[in-house]
């Protein structure tokens, strides 16, 4: 059966009662959006910080309802419970029922990043090709699957290092989907940690359907050993990248490489002083709007 989607826009001050009023109306799920997305002063938010939240000053809530809900009472309510202006923005649409998780997975197709590795999804076989590094992902789980140009980076970046017998960091981990590149590379190790427990549950999933559970371990940045590795990637954003600096720098052995990226093109230069104290060979590469520093770690 179809439902009925009602879309509204509303100030960041006016969004915590506004979804509230929608769930209280039968919501059966309500998606926040930033009202300015793909125009000049878009805000993108990546990696929240723990306990944070973040979102943008106008917001555009989109609800679904079923298909039957009674679109003059809603109406009525929605004038009842709202600011004037919110519920003067209401507009609805009817939207046809679909397998969203199949529907998903026909638009997801195998992605290659670099010489020899792939990204594919459990509903396409890839080829038997021992030459190939292939990862497979769950769309259910899958919440970094190389489609964004920073992934996409690091993915490449991996893909040109000789990882036999090196354990790998992969710093705010996401699905895992560079722990499992770095795995299926040759690494002996990888170490994924995340601050969403929901983002280490994905990524020991992905890493058990891909058969390389055993060689990988998850920790919250409060659990995480202490330890130095050969590799460290952190796809994160820039102001992150800033604050752990001293962090990524100890975890990186002497003579070690990284890799950063979430770095929006702009925001470099500070990076490469911040780190430069710390790493040698830096280097800046780019794709679309976004930016991957990597180096090499000082004796």
């Amino acid at each position: 059966m179809p439902h009925l989607k009602l879309r509204l826009t509303c100030t960041l001050p006016q969004q915590p009662a506004v979804e509230e009023a929608l769930e209280e109306l039968g919501a059966l799920a309500v998606t926040l959006a930033d009202a300015h997305a793909d125009a000049p002063d878009e805000q993108a938010i990546f990696e929240p910080g723990v306990g944070e939240m973040p979102l943008w000053g106008e917001i555009v809530l989109e609800a679904l309802f079923e298909h039957d809900v009674d679109t003059a009472l809603l109406q009525n309510e929605l004038a009842a419970r709202m600011p004037a202006e919110v519920a003067a923005s209401a507009s609805t649409e009817e939207v046809p029922d679909q397998d969203w998780e199949r529907a998903w997975m026909d638009q997801f197709k195998p992605m290659a990043f670099g010489r020899r590795t792939w990204v594919y999804p459990w509903n396409i076989e890839p080829p038997a090709d021992p030459e190939l590094a292939v990862i497979r992902l769950d769309p259910g789980l899958a919440f970094g699957s190389g489609t964004h140009p920073t992934t996409a980076l690091c993915l490449e970046w991996l893909d040109g290092l000789d990882l036999r017998g090196k354990t790998v960091l992969d710093f705010g981990c996401g699905s895992g989907v560079l722990a499992l590149a770095a795995l299926v590379l040759g690494a002996e190790a990888a170490v994924g940690v995340d601050n969403d427990p929901q983002a280490l549950t994905a990524t020991a999933d992905n890493a058990e359907r891909n058969g390389v559970g055993a060689r990988l371990r998850v920790y919250a940045p409060e659990d995480e050993p202490t330890a130095q590795y050969p590799v460290v990637v952190a796809n994160i954003l820039a102001t992150a990248l800033d604050e752990l600096e001293p962090l990524l720098a100890a975890r990186t052995a002497p003579g070690g490489l990284i890799a950063m990226s979430g770095i929006l093109d702009g925001q470099e230069d500070e990076l490469l002083l911040r780190y430069a104290p710390h790493f040698t060979e830096l280097r800046v590469d780019r794709r679309e709007d976004w930016v991957r520093i990597s180096g090499r770690r000082k004796p």
